[in-house]
């Protein structure tokens, strides 16, 4: 035949199982041809029953590659030197990565073509793939992981009364038409393996640890765990006018919802980063992977208006009533603290949305004593001004922790400062 084995051809003595391996190595890479009855130097040893080999060879290739590589396949039966063999030419196909059924897109089921070889393909060669074939938007990408369970998805779509089945994954597009779940059935799998970690730190700043938790499985799972989570650790403090009693939770329980519900449908899925939510004792930060979308900008969220940067995870929490309208959370947040003297705010970098949602009890007394924040503004209550150095000595913290402190109560507009940078003091704003 004058050929030998190179990246784009390659022989075999008889129909085995390895044939697979190789036409998803040339499907996956830039295509090949493949000769069946010739040896590993060339020579032509011919197939007994050519016929039969043939059929046998186009259904190995049907049942077990995955998705379906026929359209790119073309077997047929060539007489060289008096013998019959067959030629498999195979196209770059456009659906890849192509695998082996029963192992999956994972390393030991995708093969690429390195050299005269068939290898298995690196996971980052697998992702390359999957996103050329599929494009950028995370959620509608095939899944790495093929093998998932939905007990916590199908336990919500229950409690709401609303069908979950393949029919309905398929139009929630969960699922392709080949059977192979999307990144978004992924994330409401028990097998999503991003996650939310919780931390609760003493006092303002990030020294100290009081308690810190993570949460995985499904983000139906994830949401339930950590709203729990955070409505344990939202104080309640109690006042009184005459007889009644007036109780106030630290936080309200809509912007908590809503800062949660925000973090984890907006957040950029294609990073495995995890969202974090900070307690402090004087806020919460909600901090999510991914800045803004291109094309939206602050002032539009502000306004209501939302692009979603995940719209089929959108689109099922809204359906299962978790959202009640697309674009209202943050305005809910903001309205939560209207009569507030204090106010959410919203720190935006390219990578990072942060949501901090400041405690209305902090300035008040607690069992403890008064926080720092309201020993800060009693004394400039009573003397008029207090300097950093002041502060300092009263809550006996570094000159770090006071700085972080005195910009909180800036930026919450309770306090203002003036003077140069020799002679600073801070004042009640009025």
């Amino acid at each position: 035949m004058n050929l030998k084995e190179s990246e784009n051809v390659e022989f075999k003595i008889q129909v085995i199982d390895e044939i697979k391996k190789c036409v998803i190595a040339f499907a996956n890479s830039g295509g090949g041809i493949l000769y069946i009855g010739v040896d590993d130097d060339g020579e032509i040893v011919g197939i007994a029953e050519a016929e039969t080999a043939l059929m046998n060879v186009n259904n190995m290739l049907r049942d077990g590659i995955k998705p379906d590589v026929t359209l790119f396949v073309k077997s047929q039966i060539e007489r060289k030197n008096d013998k019959k063999i067959i030629k498999v030419d195979i196209q770059s196909g456009t659906e890849r990565p192509y695998y082996l059924v029963g192992k999956g897109i994972r390393p030991d089921g995708v093969f690429i073509r390195h050299g005269a070889a068939s290898v298995p393909a690196t996971d980052t060669a697998i992702r390359k793939m999957i996103r050329e074939t599929d494009g950028d938007s995370y959620e509608k990408v095939r899944s790495l992981e093929q093998k998932l369970t939905f007990e916590a998805a199908k336990a919500e779509f229950d409690k709401r009364k609303v069908q979950f089945g393949s029919l309905q994954m398929a139009t929630l597009g969960m699922i392709n038409s080949e059977k192979i779940y999307s990144n978004l059935a992924l994330l409401l799998s028990e097998q999503c393996y991003h996650s939310i970690k919780v931390a609760i730190f003493q006092d303002e700043t990030q020294q100290v640890f009081k308690d810190r938790q993570e949460f995985e499985g499904s983000l139906f799972k994830q949401i339930n765990d950590v709203y729990s989570y955070l409505s344990l650790n939202n104080n309640i403090r109690s006042t009184f006018e005459k007889l009644l009693r007036i109780d106030q939770r630290d936080y309200p329980e809509a912007a908590l919802r809503e800062a949660l519900l925000n973090a984890i449908v907006h957040r950029e899925y294609a990073t495995s980063s995890s969202i974090l939510i900070k307690i402090f004792s004087n806020r919460i930060e909600f901090i999510s992977p991914g800045g803004l979308i291109n094309g939206i900008e602050l002032a539009d969220i502000m306004s209501g208006y939302s692009i979603s940067r995940n719209p089929n995870l959108a689109k099922i929490f809204y359906r299962l009533q978790f959202v009640e309208a697309y674009g209202t959370g943050i305005l809910k947040i903001f309205e939560a603290y209207k009569l507030s003297a204090v106010q959410p705010k919203i720190e935006v970098t390219p990578n990072v949305f942060k949501l901090i949602l400041p405690n209305l009890n902090a300035i008040f007394s607690v069992e403890t004593g008064k926080t720092s924040e309201g020993k800060i503004l009693e004394y400039i209550q009573n003397n008029g001004s207090i300097n950093r150095k002041k502060t300092e000595e009263i809550l006996g913290i570094s000159q770090t922790a006071t700085g972080l402190i005195l910009r909180n109560l800036t930026e919450q507009g309770l306090i203002e400062r003036k003077g140069n940078s020799r002679n600073i003091n801070y004042y009640l704003r009025k």
